[in-house]
């Protein structure tokens, strides 16, 4: 038998004795950790008790669960669907395995110091729906390596970078599976937990991921001199941002489960309160990445690490990140067809950052069922890529101010910060090269990126 993986991450089909008569893993191999045995009764207590209510209320029912293995404590949620023959349909929508601890204190001490390793990770990455690394920071001495793989190979998944020590599956796994894995990083040698936090309108992961590295083995700080750092503030893009997106990564994830109903069902009212959680939640999130940016950018000494890079590519994989964004307002976004190339020095994060705001006000600002298509070109000694769009234009005047800090161009109430275009065109400097737009009232506008070709 042949499972669908969405949404659930493993599935099983209980005859009409209650028999495990089929099951995808991991869920086969916890019947076997609970004594049963393929084709035997399901052995899992509380996954059999949520079976048994569904077939005898006729209905689907949605619970978390608890089980033991062989050596860990799984906790997740399940659902159970009665079959027109006796029997119930199992998907597991979420699944953690936590090892177990020799005492329920010892369990709680561990979930304790987790969450606060969390809060304050040592390493963390933005991800897209693919497991894709976009952009990375790394605050611990011994990732260096890590943050320097990552720069000169971006755009791969995390797992090429790290390995998953728990793990014999073909990759890529479901991110439910990989949240709380143990994994090892070249160049260290402490043990490390890699945590996941998804985000997305659409469903959980849609919007891509936040990868987080946490460790319980603390590092000797460096010595620090009292006098000349009791005046320091903290850094919001070094400190407090990734001690804010956290919370509110977990805000916007268990929201997004509310308003899909992934959890039960739930009348639409209540559905759009946890879709108003999300879009508060999302728009938080972008308002700290902006602050953080601009803190970053103007920063003195601020500094890129020049490549060569391919624009094209750098396109295409921003159209992919914002192409459920552009679905969901119906405008088509057409991105340089696959084997276009134009290649350019610049570092591919920030390019690949600057795409990403350029496209998206366009999405922004773009009416419903047009376009926004993204062009690449070479003139002379520079290689550009322009990002048009259908929208309302801008007259001469917007034009000159557009990439003043906080211009927002007269709109309010739609989230935006008016800090986006400011750091793409410092950034845009910063790579050597220059942001510009032209546009017309009416006729859209074209915002373009030019950078040094690299021959």
């Amino acid at each position: 038998m042949t499972f669908s993986t969405a949404p659930y991450i493993t599935r099983g089909r209980v005859d009409s004795d209650g028999r495990l008569a089929e099951a995808s893993e991991p869920l086969a191999s916890l019947q076997a950790s609970c004594g049963g045995v393929s084709g035997g009764a399901l052995a899992v207590p509380e996954l059999r008790e949520i079976v048994s209510k569904a077939k005898a209320y006729g209905l689907k029912l949605s619970r978390p669960f608890n089980a033991l293995g062989d050596d860990s404590r799984i906790t997740g949620w399940a659902e159970a669907t009665p079959t027109e023959d006796g029997g119930c349909e199992l998907g597991i929508l979420r699944w953690h395995a936590e090892p177990l601890g020799s005492s329920e204190a010892d369990s709680q001490v561990a979930h304790v110091r987790r969450e606060l390793n969390r809060a304050f990770p040592e390493f963390s990455a933005r991800l897209d729906a693919s497991q894709n690394i976009l952009t990375s920071h790394s605050s611990a001495p011994d990732l260096v390596s890590l943050a320097r793989r990552i720069m000169q190979r971006p755009g791969r998944p995390w797992t090429d970078y790290l390995r998953v020590t728990t793990s014999t599956n073909d990759q890529p796994l479901h991110w439910r599976l990989l949240d709380g894995a143990p994994v090892e990083v070249e160049g260290s040698a402490r043990r490390w937990t890699a945590w996941l936090d998804p985000l997305g309108t659409i469903e959980p992961g849609a919007g891509g991921f936040v990868l987080t590295l946490m460790s319980d083995e603390v590092m000797t700080p460096p010595a620090v001199d009292e006098e000349a750092g009791s005046e320091l503030l903290p850094s919001l893009g070094e400190e407090l941002a990734p001690a804010l997106r956290r919370p509110i990564n977990r805000v916007i994830a268990h929201a997004e489960t509310i308003r899909t109903k992934l959890a039960g069902p739930l009348a639409d009212i209540y559905a759009g309160y946890a879709g108003d959680m999300v879009d508060a939640g999302e728009h938080l999130l972008a308002l700290i990445e902006d602050i953080a940016d601009l803190e970053g950018v103007e920063t003195a000494g601020f500094k890129v690490e020049l490549d060569r890079i391919d624009l094209g590519e750098a396109a295409r994989q921003a159209c992919g990140i914002l192409g459920s964004r552009a679905q969901e307002r119906s405008i088509a976004l057409v991105p340089p067809p696959p084997g276009e190339h134009q290649w350019a020095r610049g570092e591919f994060r920030r390019v690949l950052q600057i795409l990403i705001n350029l496209i998206g006000n366009a999405i922004a600002y773009s009416p419903e069922e047009s376009q926004v298509w993204v062009r690449l070109d070479r003139e002379g000694r520079e290689a550009s890529v322009t990002v048009a769009d259908q929208g309302r234009g801008l007259s001469e005047a917007e034009q000159l101010r557009v990439f003043d800090k906080f211009e927002r161009l007269g709109r309010s109430g739609d989230g935006g910060s008016g800090l986006g275009l400011y750091i793409s065109s410092r950034l845009a400097r910063a790579l050597e090269g220059t942001l510009t737009v032209e546009s017309a009232p009416g006729q859209g506008a074209r915002f373009r990126l030019l950078l040094p070709a690299f021959d």
